[in-house]
């Protein structure tokens, strides 16, 4: 149990059609596009979320409660998140459910090996799929009683969030970015990418992501990048 977390003193009982009622997740990922679809996820579940953008804020916010669920990116801007998915996975009381996620489904195991109870590979959009990797990892008696209907039901995430995102890039690129900054854009936007299907902007994160693995000069992939960012920003969206 969470009893650590001061919004939790009266757990209520899940049920059928909202299965993660009574659980706080807490939601380490730097894209606020991908945080919004978790939102609506948890929203449709029952469950309370909590955001974290950065190993640092996810730490500070341990030192106050522990979550139910924590779903921890893999590529944040401080770090390696399966570091902290070690941290918690011997930390005690537990994290009842731990789970990494991530866009390069090839880090799967590694975050396993750190600890995880799970993976959720992004695009994070189906209720089935989300409630079934958390409900998998939780103890019996925090799974709904009785038969639970599965649905197909997909989110979409306000597209106000994804310009959000390519805004915090845009900042990334302002001064000349370093090859740690480059690996992370590379990281960061070919999950954006993927999960708003720009296909486009997936396709030069990749190339990117190429020039650095190969350890190439990424110049013309970097100077790519930042003009379809500004191509993107100067699209105006009606509110």
């Amino acid at each position: 149990m969470n009893g650590t977390d001061p919004l939790t003193a009266n757990i209520p009982t899940p049920t059928s059609a909202r299965p993660l009622l009574g659980l706080t997740v807490l939601v380490v990922e730097d894209s606020r596009f991908a945080c919004e679809a978790i939102r609506l996820l948890c929203l449709r579940s029952g469950a309370r979320i909590r955001r974290a953008d950065c190993l640092h804020s996810a730490r500070r916010h341990l030192q106050v409660y522990r979550p139910s669920v924590a779903i921890i990116d893999l590529g944040l801007p401080d770090g390696n998140g399966a570091d902290l998915i070690a941290e918690l996975s011997t930390s005690q009381p537990r994290v009842e459910a731990l789970l990494a996620m991530s866009g390069d489904t090839h880090l799967e195991q590694e975050a396993l090996s750190a600890g995880a109870d799970g993976f959720l590979a992004k695009p994070v959009t189906t209720l089935s799929t989300f409630q079934e990797c958390i409900l998998a990892a939780l103890p019996p008696e925090r799974q709904p009683a009785g038969p639970r209907v599965i649905g197909d039901e997909q989110i979409t995430p306000d597209r106000i969030a994804y310009q959000d995102d390519i805004s915090h890039i845009a900042d990334v690129l302002e001064d000349q970015p370093n090859e740690r900054a480059l690996d992370y854009v590379a990281q960061f936007l070919g999950g954006l990418a993927r999960s708003a299907e720009d296909s486009a902007l997936e396709a030069a994160a990749s190339a990117l992501a190429q020039k650095r693995a190969a350890g190439m000069s990424a110049a013309s992939e970097a100077a790519m990048i930042a003009g379809l960012i500004q191509s993107r920003l100067s699209q105006k969206i009606a509110i």
